[in-house]
């Protein structure tokens, strides 16, 4: 499998460049990024119109940023070509962009790439289907660097639990100020940004004099690059169409 790698020249473009250095099946054949950094095994474009041979080019990873979604979208339909989007920070409008996308090529969107974050997300949908009379409490746990919150994954984990109260909860983020009690149909979501934490979720179910807590750590960026390389593998090999990391599971 030879891959295009967007965001190269960031945390996540090296680590997933030093997991595959070795690797006899899959290969980087070229890296996309916002500025060049530190010379890579592949040459780094800052525009994709630069790339002269996007046809030895199998699948797109992108760990990038929403900036560089417009180009990518378009570079992969123009070329035919498979991605996993692994990016997080999308407004709604991009959101539905790569749902467009996705009629002509296909295309993986997860926000996060954590097999076990998204095992633990088919327990909170059905923990919050089942624990109905329980309240529900999200907290996440990033770097000092991360710009967006609350993070992806967060929203991914509010997603689960309010499909499993059919679509009746709505989202606090952040919990300040004084309130003359807790309203049934909401989630709090907490953020804390500190230090090198790479992430931490935690989702808790209160109920009376019991407590069901689901937390999952991320003690390495590896957990994201060896998912996004199994879902590289799974999307390569499929029809266009819109994909997460519950049908790779699904697979396995």
């Amino acid at each position: 499998m030879k891959i295009l790698l967007s965001g190269a020249t960031g945390k996540m473009g090296h680590m997933i460049t030093d997991l595959l250095k070795s690797s006899e099946q899959h290969q980087i054949v070229a890296g996309f990024a916002a500025e060049l950094g530190p010379d890579l095994p592949y040459p780094v474009y800052l525009d994709l119109a630069d790339i002269d041979n996007p046809e030895q080019i199998d699948v797109i990873i992108d760990f990038s940023n929403p900036a560089s979604l417009n180009a990518l979208l378009d570079f992969g339909i123009k070329n035919n070509l498979p991605m996993v989007i692994a990016s997080t920070g999308y407004s709604d409008e991009q959101e539905a962009a790569i749902k467009a996308a996705s009629e002509k090529v296909a295309i993986l969107h997860a926000k996060n790439m954590s097999l076990g974050v998204n095992v633990m997300q088919i327990m909170v949908e059905q923990l919050a289907s089942m624990l109905k009379n329980f309240d529900i409490e999200i907290i996440e746990k990033h770097h000092r660097y991360k710009v967006d919150s609350p993070s992806g994954t967060a929203k991914m984990l509010f997603d689960a639990a309010n499909k499993g109260r059919a679509d009746s909860l709505h989202a606090l983020n952040g919990r300040a100020g004084i309130y003359d009690g807790r309203n049934k149909n909401e989630i709090g979501i907490a953020a804390i940004r500190g230090g090198t934490i790479v992430g931490e979720h935690s989702v808790i179910f209160a109920g009376e004099d019991e407590i069901i807590e689901i937390k999952h750590n991320a003690n390495s960026r590896k957990v994201f690059a060896n998912g996004a390389i199994q879902a590289a593998e799974f999307v390569v090999e499929q029809p266009a169409g819109f994909y997460d990391m519950d049908d790779v599971l699904q697979k396995k």
